[in-house]
């Protein structure tokens, strides 16, 4: 079983192109990373302030390790995330069959 990420972030008025370019640099480093399967991100055409991240890792333990890179410490925890109105995050197990 995989480990998956479901996030939604709202960006607060304004703010999109920050979390747009946040995402630009925070995307390709997390799909470096060991353990991650799969990360993408999106951004709604009809609503520019919402984004949702798809993120796929080997295991929960290489969803928190994603938590501590620099690169999340920098675009996400230092960028993104303080220009967001909301953040949801909602996990799941891959059914393997």
């Amino acid at each position: 079983m995989a480990f998956v990420c479901s996030a939604t972030w709202i960006a607060k008025s304004g703010e999109e192109e920050t979390v747009r370019s946040a995402l630009a640099k925070l995307s390709p480093a997390s799909r470096d990373e060991p353990g991650n399967l799969y990360y993408q991100a999106y951004q709604s055409p009809e609503e520019s302030n919402v984004f949702r991240i798809f993120e796929v890792y080997t295991d929960e333990a290489a969803f928190k390790k994603h938590g501590t890179y620099p690169h999340f410490e920098q675009w996400a925890l230092g960028q993104a995330i303080p220009a967001l109105e909301t953040r949801q995050r909602d996990f799941y197990e891959t059914l393997d069959y």
